[in-house]
């Protein structure tokens, strides 16, 4: 299991210990899309969806998901988020949402699982606000962009 660090030395599953690492400022970008049709993206971009202000109730729920994230993932840290942000752009070309959330904390963990996390479920969010008009959406192409901090230093998705 080399290079596994939530597996011990006979293969199990077990929380990694952070107690002794340094804490230092991290951030964690992430980033993925929804497409749907024509009439679904209008409403999403004039804000007349029945149920309200998507993208609005979507933002909220990535904060919320971020902060939560340890009770999710099994054997991720609970950790003290300093900053959540998230931002959509509609891309009318693509007939898509896109969605980037930047998580920040200073600690002795990441935020990467955070930062996908928030992505998932503001996709998800739109996807819960619009099916009844459009249930043919997809959500893809979810993913880090970049990390920053701790021993590893800064890594940047190369596209």
């Amino acid at each position: 299991m080399s290079g596994l660090t939530h597996f011990d030395a006979a293969g199990q599953a077990h929380m990694v210990d952070v107690g002794a690492k340094p804490a230092t400022a991290r951030v964690a970008r992430a980033g993925g899309s929804i497409r749907m049709e024509a009439p679904t993206l209008e409403r999403i971009r004039d804000g007349n969806a029945t149920k309200g202000d998507v993208l609005g109730i979507a933002r909220i729920a990535a904060i919320m998901a971020a902060k939560r994230t340890s009770d999710l993932i099994p054997l991720c840290h609970p950790i003290p988020l300093t900053h959540v942000s998230c931002d959509f752009d509609i891309d009318e070309a693509a007939l898509a949402v896109h969605c980037t959330v930047q998580a920040e904390t200073v600690g002795g963990t990441g935020v990467e699982m955070e930062a996908l996390t928030a992505v998932n479920v503001a996709l998800l969010t739109i996807y819960d606000m619009c099916k009844a008009v459009d249930r043919g959406m997809v959500i893809d192409n979810v993913r880090l962009l970049e990390k920053r901090g701790g021993k590893s230093g800064v890594w940047l998705r190369q596209e």
